[in-house]
């Protein structure tokens, strides 16, 4: 069952890193049940820091947010995850939760392409972390995944995320006109991406090159 498993769904589970960065040691693990504690309270904290760049969703962030969530929306993750659509990842620092990142709507075939989004903490905000998390996710993409395209969206209003994609390696492909409702309202994203082909190495390696990570 499990090489089975391995050949329908190459790169999940999987334990990524560590990539060291200001902030400190990175990695990269499958989100867990026991995450709900750590999860609702640094999403509660951070709300101004986190809600302007995310999906509107139903309720208030306080519902939507608590720990009691948490158990009904790892389990709808972890079956994506089983039907090879999905990659939901914890970001680590040192060892403790810092934020999510997740590889979402995998498609197979001549195609070979997924999308990439992430969230982290606002206290590891400009320390690496993002950046660190991002490119050990692409290099998973690239690597045991098999996937040959891996697209990003993000607010031309959101100059941080801007930069931590252009860090790994993302380049702007388009502007996509009121493409999301984000924070109560259909917003303008732009449309970035990168393939296999624009790597040299990994893409930890152009951070380590940057000067904006070490690798352990």
């Amino acid at each position: 069952m499990s090489v089975l498993r391995s050949a329908q769904h190459p790169g999940w589970p999987a334990k990524i890193g560590p990539v060291m960065v200001a902030a400190g040691e990175v990695r990269l693990r499958p989100v867990r049940l026991r995450d709900a504690a750590a999860w609702s309270r640094i999403r509660l904290r951070d709300r101004d820091h986190l809600e302007p760049w995310e999906p509107t969703g139903r309720g208030t962030w306080e519902a939507r947010n608590h720990a009691s969530n948490w158990p009904s929306l790892w389990s709808g993750l972890k079956a994506e995850a089983r039907r090879g659509a999905m990659i939901p990842l914890a970001i680590e620092v040192d060892g403790d939760f810092a934020g999510q990142i997740t590889v979402g709507n995998i498609v197979r075939g001549a195609l070979r392409s997924a999308w990439i989004g992430y969230w982290v903490a606002r206290d590891l905000s400009g320390k690496g972390v993002a950046t660190a998390a991002l490119a050990l996710g692409l290099d998973h993409c690239f690597g045991p995944v098999g996937l040959h395209r891996v697209e990003a969206t993000v607010r031309p209003e959101n100059l941080a995320s801007q930069a931590v994609l252009r860090h790994a390696g993302f380049r702007e492909e388009g502007l996509l006109r009121r493409y999301l409702d984000v924070d109560g309202a259909w917003r303008d994203h732009l449309l970035v991406g990168i393939t296999v082909e624009e790597v040299l190495g990994t893409v930890v390696d152009r951070i380590v090159r940057e000067g904006r990570a070490t690798p352990l």
